[in-house]
């Protein structure tokens, strides 16, 4: 019955939300490049004597974070691996990893019957594994119908989403039945999940993968040479603004004026904004304000500045990693959720973020506890963190040792995760 009163909903609610999809689609572009995927034409794909894996990531997040899975299932010699992602950037950096080592990478196609029925008809998996929240009602139908276990790795649930399944008890639990297994990723989310109504021997607590990413790493020779090419001089200490969001480059400008104001050291302001296509209106702040500055898609630059906007995909990590310092975006000013605090901590560059990391509310307490990252409630309180920390080099010393020490100790739940699903798939059988 649920699948049914789904597949009547799609479409209106496919038409009624695709006017900010299709201008958000617009505006980041290469939403057409392999359009036929979506429509479930993946190739024709023979089937092997080796057991096939769909996994299923949506974007640049989870398509990083699922490396290290692949590599443990490669090493098994017994899987191969088929991997889509839905959003066109998560696809291109899924072909730019991935493309040479497994079976196919594609776009996941869109969760109609027809378009899911004709790309499960080709690709013929044997398991198929979803990650963290995204659930596609009508894929794991075709997994149900045709007995295909189903996997939900990584599993966490925000508090946006919690609230929402709250309010459905019954959907939720017609929705989570069509699921083999949940591997949760924090004892919180377990909890949730049991909350909804989850049957607790379908859940285990396996940690989250994405402690375990083989994060990039940059010599001291490299640092200095991407230092200057952003337009900074080597000795100079980087205060970094993480995946941004709407206000908060604005406002990070602010925060580094104060700092330049009272710092004796030599400090630049590196811009990442979450989404590239709201350059325009960056650029529009930048031209405001009285500091010098590049946007880094527009080439090399030529002399040193005092911000760098860095409107690239695909670069968070080593810029990460030449930074001194680091807000995380998507926490204040309006902006809720939060966006990753890993990449941060696993390169031990100390951290302030806004009280609305939802998204990340485990990681958070957890680095909170830890005493490893600052939380603050407000701009203001946020502002003077900063300007702190960036007088305090002892103290960023001291906060990138705790970060490297607490991000080492919750490694491991690729593993737990793999003997999870294959011990669990191997037993059906």
């Amino acid at each position: 019955m649920f699948t049914l009163i789904y597949r009547i909903l799609f479409f209106p609610l496919f038409f009624l939300m695709l006017p900010y999809y299709g201008v958000r689609m617009w505006k980041r572009g290469g939403y057409a490049r392999d359009f036929k995927f979506r429509l479930g034409l993946c190739p024709a794909m023979k089937k092997s004597d080796k057991k096939r894996i769909w996994l299923q990531a949506v974007s640049v997040g989870e398509v990083k974070a699922v490396g290290s899975l692949i590599d443990r299932f490669i090493a098994d010699g017994r899987f191969e691996i088929v991997l889509t992602a839905t959003s066109s950037t998560g696809y291109t950096l899924a072909k730019e990893l991935y493309g040479n080592k497994i079976l196919f990478v594609g776009l996941f196609p869109w969760d109609f019957c027809i378009f899911s029925m004709l790309a499960w008809k080709r690709i013929w998996p044997d398991v198929a594994i979803l990650m963290e929240s995204e659930l596609w009602p009508e894929h794991m139908h075709q997994a149900r119908v045709r007995h295909v276990p189903v996997y939900l790795v990584n599993a966490r649930l925000s508090d946006k989403s919690f609230a929402r399944y709250s309010k459905f008890k019954a959907l939720s639990r017609a929705i989570f039945s069509q699921i083999t297994k949940i591997l949760a990723s924090s004892e919180g989310d377990f909890s949730r999940f049991i909350a909804l109504g989850v049957d607790e021997r379908k859940l285990s607590v396996s940690g989250n993968i994405k402690f375990d990413c083989a994060l990039p790493q940059i010599d001291p020779f490299s640092k200095n040479k991407l230092k200057i090419e952003l337009g900074f001089s080597e000795k100079s200490s980087i205060l970094l603004g993480s995946s941004t969001w709407l206000g908060e480059e604005e406002w990070l400008i602010k925060c580094f004026d104060a700092i330049r104001k009272k710092a004796e050291q030599d400090w630049r302001l590196l811009l990442v904004p979450r989404h590239a296509e709201r350059r325009e209106e960056i650029v529009f702040c930048l031209k405001k304000s009285k500091f010098s500055w590049h946007q880094r898609s527009c080439g090399p630059v030529s002399k040193q500045i005092d911000i760098c906007f860095a409107d690239t995909t695909g670069e968070l990590a080593q810029l990460t990693d030449i930074s001194d310092l680091v807000f995380i975006g998507k926490s204040l000013l309006g902006n809720s959720g939060g966006q990753s605090p890993l990449d941060a901590a696993a390169y031990g560059v100390p951290m302030v973020y806004g009280d609305s990391m939802t998204n990340f509310r485990a990681i958070c307490q957890s680095l909170e506890s830890a005493g490893g990252a600052v939380k603050a409630g407000d701009t203001a309180s946020a502002q003077d963190a900063l300007v702190e920390l960036a007088l305090n080099e002892h103290k960023r010393a001291h906060l990138s040792k705790i970060l490297s020490g607490w991000y080492a100790k919750n490694r491991g739940a690729t593993e737990h995760t793999y003997r999870a699903i294959v011990e669990d798939f191997f037993d059906a059988k």
